[in-house]
């Protein structure tokens, strides 16, 4: 989305969703603690993930297709679907009708790729987007979406270090078994 200003997608679809900001344990959420708000007001949503700097300075940040593909790192393909499916917000177009992306843009799409590494449901994904672009009523139900995947993440990385301890306990346990002249 982007960092101050107010992105519209239709008339009267104005969103301020800010993915800058501090890193705290509540990372994506409404940013309460500090009481970030816009020049408006509008409180922010903060990502740790956001980009310090971009490519290009706000302004001239158009960037086409490929360009987003190679900072990125997603398919073109996917960005499309993206697009198609609701996940990403409505994308500028040049008079030739090709897709220009702003610095906005690749801030949404790095935090989209912070959600994918959670594991949430791709349905999920769309449903924030949509509440974000609902606008600021919204702001619980996009809180309580991000605090089960907070949850769900603490869950698998309990289900990972018991993973880890039982390959930690084999590896010791063979290294162990080694004859001593093969060991380190």
């Amino acid at each position: 989305m982007e960092t101050e200003t107010t992105r519209t997608r239709g008339p009267a679809q104005g969103v301020t969703e800010p993915i800058t900001g501090t890193a705290d344990s509540t990372a994506g959420t409404a940013d309460s603690a500090t009481g970030s708000a816009d020049s408006a007001g509008t409180k922010a949503d903060a990502c740790a993930s956001a980009p310090t700097t971009h490519p290009r300075p706000n302004g001239q940040d158009h960037y086409t297709i490929s360009e987003v593909v190679a900072f990125i790192g997603l398919t073109a393909h996917t960005l499309r679907w993206y697009e198609r499916i609701g996940l990403m917000p409505h994308i500028d177009r040049s008079h030739t009708g090709q897709r220009r992306y702003r610095n906005r843009d690749l801030d949404w799409l790095t935090f989209v790729g912070k959600l994918r590494l959670t594991g949430m449901p791709v349905a999920d994904m769309v449903r924030y987007a949509e509440l974000v672009r609902e606008g600021e009523h919204t702001f619980t139900e996009r809180h309580e979406l991000l605090e089960q995947t907070r949850r769900d993440v603490r869950t698998r990385i309990a289900e990972l270090q018991d993973t880890l301890a039982v390959l930690d306990y084999k590896i010791n346990f063979y290294a162990d078994a080694r004859p001593a002249s093969e060991r380190p």
